[in-house]
């Protein structure tokens, strides 16, 4: 597929390979005497009653890890034996008897279902095609309409690039917040197509702020003090699968959590430097997310341990696995040590760095899911 080297393109790319290093010197000044962190609105996400369907969801502190050596050939992911690992990953976590019956404990027909994948690092590390088709199959194998699922995440631009196209997914919607209309980011007001996608009755607010220029701001949307929830989470869908790659960000990983919390809002640059680990647990919380993400597969047949989340082929790995579960936390913790255990067999980092999991404890103490290891129920199936 062609691509354009277009400046915001180049800006996304940098912006992505200085994340590790700011996400290190963050860690780095959280061990010194960091200044007090900015507050946020954390309160207002606790207000709202909880479900059924709730984070940790109907698993709590349980993980299905799947792995098989036949699902990458001539570096290519094996669309077969994805679905293989995706069916058996589903009815072990669930121990139903029927595919069938392992998805309709989490979704019905009559439900609106948003895959949240990540496409940042385009096709070479982003969601991979085949496993999301292997998802949508299931659904529709379940009693699921087509006209019922969509695909989403932040950039309707990485969407495409990353080949989440209509040709690999025929009868299925693609969209994007932040979206163009006919080539272009704004309308014949000097209006952003993007800010139709927000909701500015739910956000994120956190007493800091950047100012973006005239390149980022289309994929920001908004400046100021507010990241706003997106359509597609508010008011465009049921239930959520969160669909996330196994991947690096410094020393930590950018996994479940981070996947939905900075693919659902806008104004999210400003988050990066002094609210990293709170802004992946807190936006979390609220009710869009905490209520709607009914599933979490991490898609880690092809993933990386180091130069995340950006694509540097120098650190691709083949983990030839997938991680299942209800509970993002506790997927989120599982992820984690295979990422740091490659990172160390690697010689990138002496030792597991506790600062690389401060999200997850976050995100425990708010109810969200299980960060303790020692109390995730893992289980593994080779195929």
């Amino acid at each position: 597929m062609k691509t354009t080297n277009s400046p915001l393109k180049l800006k996304l790319v940098a912006a992505s390979l200085i994340l590790s290093l700011s996400f290190n010197l963050v860690s780095f000044a959280q061990s010194a005497a960091a200044p007090e962190k900015p507050k946020t609105n954390i309160e207002d996400a606790l207000k709202h009653v909880r479900t059924q369907f709730s984070m940790p969801g109907l698993f709590p502190a349980k993980v299905v890890q799947v792995n098989s050596e036949k699902s990458v050939a001539n570096n290519k992911i094996v669309a077969q034996a994805a679905y293989d690992m995706l069916a058996k990953g589903l009815l072990d976590l669930t121990g139903e008897s029927s595919l069938k019956k392992a998805w309709l404990k989490f979704v019905t027909p009559k439900d609106r279902i948003g895959l949240k994948v990540n496409p940042v690092a385009g096709p070479t590390l982003s969601t991979s095609v085949e496993v999301t088709q292997a998802i949508v199959k299931q659904l529709v194998d379940a009693g699921i309409s087509k006209e019922n699922i969509l695909i989403w995440d932040r950039r309707e631009e990485q969407l495409t690039e990353a080949c989440f196209t209509k040709e690999n997914f025929p009868g299925i919607k693609i969209i994007g917040t932040e979206r163009p209309e006919n080539g272009k980011m704004y309308d014949e007001n000097g209006k952003l197509y993007g800010e139709r996608m927000i909701d500015k009755d739910w956000y994120y607010w956190a007493d800091c702020e950047e100012k973006y220029d005239s390149a980022t701001i289309p994929y920001m949307v908004n400046e100021g003090k507010y990241s706003y929830f997106t359509k597609i989470v508010t008011q465009m869908v049921d239930k959520i699968i969160n669909v996330p790659i196994l991947k690096n960000a410094g020393s930590s990983v950018t996994l479940c959590l981070k996947n939905l919390a900075y693919g659902s809002v806008t104004n999210t640059g400003r988050l990066h430097k002094q609210l990293w680990h709170e802004t992946t647990a807190e936006v979390c919380a609220f009710a869009p997310l905490r209520d709607k993400v009914v599933l979490n597969i991490v898609d880690g047949i092809k993933g990386c341990f180091n130069g995340g989340p950006g694509a540097n082929p120098q650190f691709f790995t083949d983990y030839k696995t997938l991680l299942i579960g209800t509970d993002a936390v506790a997927v989120d913790r599982i992820g984690y040590d295979i990422v740091i255990k490659k990172r160390i067999a690697e010689k990138i980092q002496k030792e597991d760095n506790a600062r690389g999991r401060i999200f997850m404890d976050l995100a425990q103490k708010l109810n969200l899911g299980m960060a303790e290891i020692e109390k995730i129920q893992l289980i593994k199936a080779e195929l």
